[in-house]
């Protein structure tokens, strides 16, 4: 095998490919020399808390790794989890800030007790060099800060270090505000192995600035930065306040309007990390949002401006392009396919920015399904896993972008645009789709299963499908329907019924386009019992509970017969009941019954559970998930929740948040959920309620295969 010896130090990490001896994902090395293939010959790092001494050597291909400088390697090496690496990489002006940080900057990083502000003192090297081939790791020697914008230890006390990946935000360059006087740190004894200062930082300016504050409403006072661009604030923006003593919070505007009590409009922003004096979105009394403690904080909306950590410099330098500034690693292939995410994990796991499917060019209907349908779906937890379609082009990276969102908890757009490619019509491409346009597609040539549902028209033969459509007048609903209410309506309007139980079964919601709904809120059923549309199944009498063997569609919206619920009777009851004058013209149908069901035998109920709502407002695709049996256990999906750079050369910022509110309002009873205001309800349940565009059900006791 021919090779070139390379003479400067070249240093990469390993960003794909399956893990073999001598080397695996999220490893760094250093070139030593390159074959004529392309293929990279190196020396491998562990890293972490171990020495800088390289492990192993071995050869990687060029296109599975992703090249680092020398500091960009020493300060990933102490990182000791390889995903952790891996992550950092994916959020690329985070780690590029990380890379600059000189003295007294000041950032926030992961704490045991939380997010803490801290000031950065030293740049540590860590590890001994004994040999020429050793790579010295870097940290940082911080001082935290506490919530009186104090140093947290009154007495000389060793620093704690902390590894690149512990920093979670760097603060903007803003001078330490007048008044404040940062003593010089202090070494002593940090009780670690081969522990060195290196005494010049790069020299880039100051960072630090205080961040942390105990909040009150008079000292907050905008500070609009003159480079920053006037931008339209809404519901999702990120946004920076200033105070009046300079101290910068960042958050997203999760609430706009005017509070009681007050006259102008104001803005409910979750903020970054705690901040003492602040709430989980309460002021006052009155709830506007729900987020965790310490963390929601009410301006004047003239107090706040756009996040300048996502504008471009002063200097007018180019925002990299998705590809140039997001070195986001493609996920391992393994043998094992990861399960849905727990319950127990999916919090840490998905809620953030940079979480979930990143979109990129009117993607947003494809992300949105993908995150509703794979995230934490039992039922469909083997679908894209049959063994016969490994092979496939389209099914191979379908599987990889399941495996990623389930292991890393974040897909990049680059991997969505692939799958689009590969779906072979321009349209997908280029143009934004309807969510069950693509579902179509997925299920009939990506995963190439039968129609999920089984429909039956009486007199005919069954059709497939893999949606249901509802169809049906409004006048035949009330003004707040149930899903339950619009899927018995529709589907004995139609004369249709389901000839076997479905796996899984999506509803999409009567609507005209992406603007006129037929029902400006619709509540959604927790659970849909579809045994009374189960087609030659027993069913019970809706009088006596005896076998039913008639059906009468006129009875529907009978005030005195429990509106909104399907009417069946026994014959003894269908008598009965349409003897009514108010019902002596109704045209009861008869059903077809099995022959052999005793008419006093218990009927058994077909459920189905909810696990994923599409959403659609402004043409723009959301996704709500409940990824347990908890009820409060929900999260909503954005794949294009925020910008960074413009239409040309930025790239999209997804977002997932946690929605626990949901499950206090869904957790109410039929009643009192018709008697509910939706204007009231908190935003993520307003929306849901608001902009719901498809209901997916799945029954857990059948996965798909």
């Amino acid at each position: 095998m021919e090779t070139k010896t390379l003479v400067m130090d070249k240093f990469f990490i390993v960003i794909r490919g399956k893990s073999r001896k001598g080397f695996c994902r999220g490893c760094i090395g250093r070139v030593e020399a390159e074959t004529q293939r392309g293929e990279l010959m190196g020396l491998m790092y562990g890293g972490g808390s171990s020495s800088g001494s390289p492990k192993s050597g071995g050869i990687v291909k060029r296109e599975d790794t992703y090249p680092l400088t020398r500091h960009q390697a020493q300060l990933l090496l102490y990182v000791s989890s390889a995903s952790k690496r891996l992550e950092l990489l994916c959020n690329p002006q985070l780690f590029t800030a990380i890379c600059e940080l000189s003295q007294d900057d000041l950032v926030v990083v992961r704490h045991k007790k939380g997010h803490l502000p801290a000031l950065v003192k030293n740049l540590m090297q860590i590890g001994r060099k004994e040999n020429k081939d050793d790579l010295h790791m870097l940290g940082f020697e911080v001082e935290l800060v506490d919530s009186e914008c104090s140093l947290s230890s009154k007495k000389p006390a060793p620093l704690p270090l902390f590894s690149a990946a512990d920093v979670v935000q760097v603060v903007p360059s803003y001078s330490v505000p007048l008044g404040l006087h940062w003593k010089d740190g202090q070494c002593g004894g940090l009780n670690r192995k081969a522990v060195t200062r290196i005494n010049s930082m790069p020299n880039i300016g100051s960072r630090g600035r205080q961040t942390r504050e105990n909040h009150t409403e008079q000292s907050v006072a905008q500070i609009q930065s003159p480079s920053t661009p006037h931008v339209s604030l809404e519901m999702g923006s990120m946004v920076e306040v200033v105070s009046s003593s300079g101290i910068t919070v960042y958050g997203v505007i999760r609430w706009l309007g005017v509070p009681a009590g007050k006259t102008d409009e104001w803005a409910g922003i979750e903020l970054d990390y705690d901040v003492n004096g602040c709430s989980d979105g309460k002021y006052g009394s009155q709830r506007y949002f729900t987020c965790k403690g310490n963390r929601a904080l009410f301006v004047p909306v003239t107090k706040c401006s756009p996040d300048s950590r996502f504008f471009n410099s002063s200097t007018g330098s180019k925002t990299p392009k998705p590809t140039e500034t997001s070195p986001v690693p493609p996920f391992e292939e393994s043998e094992e396919d990861p399960p849905p995410v727990l319950e127990s994990e999916a919090l840490s796991l998905l809620v953030g920015r940079m979480k979930g499917i990143q979109g990129h060019v009117n993607s947003c209907y494809l992300d949105a399904t993908l995150f509703s349908l794979f995230s934490s779906s039992v039922t469909l937890n083997n679908i894209c896993q049959k063994p016969a379609d490994r092979e496939q082009p389209l099914t191979c990276t379908l599987r990889r972008i399941v495996n990623c969102l389930r292991r890393q908890g974040f897909v990049p757009a680059e991997s969505v645009m692939n799958f689009r490619k590969q779906l072979g019509c321009e349209t997908f491409r280029t143009e934004e789709k309807d969510p069950e346009e693509f579902i179509n597609v997925l299920f009939q040539k990506v995963l190439r299963v039968e129609p999920l549902l089984k429909l039956r028209s009486r007199g005919e033969t069954s059709q497939g499908a893999y949606t249901f459509q509802i169809f049906l007048e409004k006048e035949q609903m009330v003004q707040m329907p149930t899903v339950q209410q619009l899927l018995d309506t529709s589907c004995l309007s139609c004369d249709l019924k389901f000839e076997e139980m479905p796996s899984c079964l999506m509803v999409q919601m009567p609507r005209f386009g992406n603007k006129y709904k037929m029902f400006s809120h619709i509540i959604p059923s927790m659970e849909l019992d579809i045994t009374d549309l189960l087609y030659y199944s027993p069913r019970e009498c809706f009088v006596c509970g005896h076998l039913a063997e008639h059906e009468c569609l006129q009875c529907l919206p009978d005030r005195k017969l429990q509106p909104g619920r399907i009417k069946q009777y026994c014959t003894t009851c269908n008598t009965q009941v349409h003897t009514h004058p108010s019902r002596q013209g109704h045209s009861p149908k008869a059903l077809a019954v099995p022959a052999d069901v005793p008419t006093d035998a218990p009927v058994p109920r077909h459920m189905m559970q909810l696990f994923a709502v599409l959403c659609i407002q402004t043409s723009h695709y959301v996704s709500f998930v409940k990824y347990g049996p908890d009820p409060h256990s929900w999260i909503f999906f954005d794949s294009m929740a925020d910008r960074c750079g413009d239409d040309q050369s930025g790239y999209n910022i997804p977002e997932i948040r946690a929605c626990p509110e949901l499950g206090d309002f869904l957790s109410q009873s039929e009643e009192e959920l018709a008697r509910a205001n939706p204007s009231q309800a908190p935003e993520l349940t307003r929306r849901l309620l608001c902009d719901s565009y498809m209901f997916l059900y799945q029954n857990p006791a059948t996965p798909l295969s």
